[in-house]
């Protein structure tokens, strides 16, 4: 008795599976490149600012050099802009 094989296609599970692995890839791949933030400039001012709260002063919505529109509300300025090569404050 011959035994029929099935050719295998490409059904809708497939292609969720593939595009949720693509998605996966894609993901990891973007977050893997390095950071494209301005870094904190490296002068008197920036040196001394040691937290979000001295970031603050100069850059809320009120200050000399607002945040741009949009900008995330993370207590951790650092965690994003690189360090001035002096500074003072605490070290993420």
């Amino acid at each position: 008795m011959p035994e029929s094989r099935k050719s295998w296609r490409i059904g809708k599970r497939d292609t969720i599976f593939f595009l949720i692995v693509a998605a996966v890839v894609v993901a990891l791949s973007l977050g893997s490149q390095e950071r494209r933030t301005a870094a904190t400039p490296n002068d008197a001012v920036h040196i001394q600012a040691g937290s979000r709260n001295g970031c603050l002063a100069c850059h809320d919505s009120e200050g000399v050099q607002p945040q741009p529109a949009g900008h995330t509300k993370a207590d951790q300025c650092f965690q994003c802009h690189l360090q001035p090569e002096q500074w003072v404050g605490d070290k993420p």
